[in-house]
């Protein structure tokens, strides 16, 4: 192994020795912790630790990494409190992730590390969000992600290094290739000579190196920080190395051939860097057992410290606290709060001023217009939702008033997006993606409910994202742009999920969502932009997340629904005068409105849920249940549902309205008359 310090002091070169020498034996003595049942997993990176080391060393401190299992040293190189580390190994509430996460699954905004999640590739989508941010500071940073391998086989590596591509984003994209993914071997992994060559798809810059020589790391990945400043570009390194352990210590390494552990163990990255500092007369044996001795001393002091955390008292009341950030005024800019009164019909309405007549659409817009001017960090990303104003035009003149850098095409890799919003998150801006229609939701799925919807409860860190989601039927649009899939998410702690029936709420609810410090799943019905019209305020105000809205009272049955269903209720309440109908609409479905819920169950004891959903594993059936559990003496009937066909849903506008729940409404509100 060839070494060149260029620049390099004798005390610099120490520096480093140190750092390498760290993690090593940090993971020696987590070995014996295993074994001895004090740790219940462990996932080595001895043999890798130059990679992590040298990276971080190269980097600011305050530039964000994104790392993955193997990068213990990334840890340790950012000088986080080793006691920590050891309670958050040991799963104890004084480790960065309260015991909610295991091993290197946590992160610390303190640190500018992000915590990693099982699936490995959503990390480096998330470095194209705190690049995008720096850009649009200005700042000269960069963002560093982690993969392996066999990450480089999954969606996400190919979207994030193609977003960082097209939109010039100052990431490094490191793929620390060890030979095995789990025990799948690289040759069963790809085809290509060398996974650098992937660079060139993406036009791109891209360098292979030794990854077991610290200087040949430390040195690369600060000159390509340089490059990718100077020239706003993203790029590409390979470090070669290989894997010493198994996969995690209980897989083993039976699958690996004995003479790789030969060869490999030639070139450890600690024992040669050592050799060559004592012939190099930087260090000698005494010297260097000294700095040995100070480690293990350093280790065993911190784990004694470990060792005083208290056992966790489980506290349901905090575990379900901190699934969400707070909501309050030091995260957020206040909309303004109208005045409550009494209309003719008898409900309670808040009064914000002056309205307009608007079409459902027209107050989307509003109501993103007047966020963009309200909030100078809230970034717009989709596609088509530029120059061409989005596939249904709601965001159509934004570029011109707004600019590109905050309206922003996206090429078609929704993961890659979703990940790039919360990165944007990380750096303190807000997001908001347009999923050009719900149904392409599935190509980001993961990114939501894993990522979005579980870091707040993780590590504290929350996702200021909201994602809005055309949806619905009635278009004729067929099977893969007109689904309402929104019970999807609704069993998805740490996620939100609106869904407004009326200009008046689709605005003041998308500024309450912009306003909400947490990921929000914005549902607007396609079918009701433009046949649904109504007053709404000229003022910027919010609608509150979680409440439900009465929009008829009535005493025979209560029908609770949201969406189009609303007005499906509300054209057959016309219809049946003789019939007396209270009409709840549910406007948000994560968090439920129970109270409201309960009220109207009280109310007329006959309840019916509609929705256009399908019927089997929708947000009905859980609404049903909790009725059942919590209002049973309420009830005069059985709880009854009215939903969608269980097929997809028809192109053909015949099939499409036999499909719906609208058609069978009347039959289900007949049975519950007779009861």
């Amino acid at each position: 192994m060839q070494f060149n310090r260029h620049n390099l002091s004798n005390q610099d070169l120490i520096s480093l020795y140190k750092a390498l020498l760290l993690p090593r034996m940090i993971e020696e003595k987590m070995l014996v912790l295993l074994r001895q049942g004090k740790i219940s997993k462990w996932f080595s990176g001895i043999g890798q630790e130059a990679i992590s080391v040298g990276t971080t060393l190269a980097l600011q401190d305050d530039e964000w990494i994104m790392p993955l299992h193997r990068n213990l040293g990334v840890f340790t190189s950012r000088k986080m409190p080793l006691s920590k580390l050891f309670m958050q190994w040991q799963g104890n509430k004084e480790g960065y992730s309260k015991g909610r996460e295991r091993s290197f699954h946590f992160g610390t905004k303190e640190h500018h590390i992000c915590g990693m999640i099982s699936h490995l590739g959503p990390q480096l989508a998330i470095a194209d969000g705190v690049a995008l941010a720096y850009a649009l500071r200005n700042e000269q940073k960069v963002a560093v992600a982690f993969t392996g391998d066999g990450g480089t086989s999954e969606g996400d590596f190919h979207e994030a290094l193609n977003v960082a591509a097209v939109w010039n984003l100052p990431v490094i994209f490191i793929i620390e290739n060890n030979g095995y993914g789990l025990s799948t071997p690289t040759n069963e992994q790809y085809r290509c000579e060398n996974l650098i060559d992937k660079a060139k798809g993406y036009g791109i810059e891209g360098v292979q190196i030794d990854g077991n020589n610290i200087l040949s790391v430390y040195d690369t990945i600060k000159g390509v920080r340089d490059y990718c400043i100077k020239n706003k570009k993203p790029y590409l390194i390979e470090c070669m190395t290989f894997r010493m352990r198994g996969h995690e210590e209980a897989s083993g390494t039976k699958y690996v051939p004995k003479e790789l552990f030969e060869e490999w163990g030639k070139k450890d990255p600690l024992t040669n860097f050592e050799d060559y500092l004592l012939q190099e007369n930087v260090l000698t044996s005494y010297y260097a057992a000294g700095i040995r001795n100070e480690v293990k001393e350093y280790i065993e002091t911190e784990l004694a410290e470990a060792y005083k955390a208290t056992a966790i008292v489980p506290s349901a009341e905090e575990e379900l606290a901190d699934v969400y950030a707070n909501n309050t005024a030091d995260n957020r800019q206040l909309a303004v709060v109208g005045n409550k009164k009494l209309g003719d019909d008898g409900l309670w309405t808040i009064d914000h001023g002056p309205s307009t007549e608007l079409r459902f659409i027209d107050a989307l817009k509003q109501g993103l217009q007047q966020s963009m001017k309200q909030h100078a960090n809230l970034v717009l990303m989709g596609q088509d939702i530029a120059e061409y104003g989005g596939a249904f035009k709601i965001t159509e003149g934004f570029v011109e008033e707004f600019g590109k850098q905050r309206v922003r095409n996206t090429p078609l890799c929704e993961s890659a997006i979703v990940g790039t919003a919360l990165g944007l998150s990380l750096e303190g801006f807000k997001s908001m993606m347009e999923m050009q229609f719900s149904d392409f939701a599935t190509v980001g799925f993961n990114q939501i409910v894993n990522n979005l919807a579980k870091i707040h409860y993780r590590w504290g860190q929350n996702a200021d994202v909201i994602i809005r989601m055309p949806c619905g039927g009635g278009v004729g649009a067929g099977p893969f742009h007109s689904q309402t899939n929104e019970a999807w998410f609704t069993k998805v702690p740490g996620l939100k999920v609106v869904y407004p029936s009326t200009p008046h709420d689709a605005k003041g609810l998308l500024i309450a969502a912009i306003n909400d410090p947490n990921p929000v799943i914005y549902f607007e019905h396609k079918a009701l932009y433009r046949s649904v019209t109504g007053p709404v305020p000229d003022a910027y105000y919010e609608i509150e997340i979680g409440k439900a809205n009465t929009v008829q009272t009535g005493n025979d049955i209560a029908i609770i629904t949201y969406g189009s269903g609303v007005h499906w209720a509300l054209e057959y309440a016309a219809a049946h005068k003789n019939i007396s109908l209270e009409i709840l609409d549910l406007r948000t479905l994560l968090p439920l409105d129970y109270d409201a819920i309960q009220q109207a169950v009280a109310k007329t004891g006959k309840v019916l849920l509609l929705h256009e959903d399908t019927l089997i594993g929708g947000i009905g059936g859980e609404i049903s249940a909790w009725i059942s559990e919590h209002c049973f003496e309420l009830l005069d009937a059985p709880v009854m549902r009215c939903a969608s066909m269980e097929t997809p849903i028809p192109f053909n506008m015949d099939l499409e309205k036999n499909y719906m729940a609208k058609g069978r409404l009347g039959g289900y509100i007949e049975k519950l008359m007779k009861y």
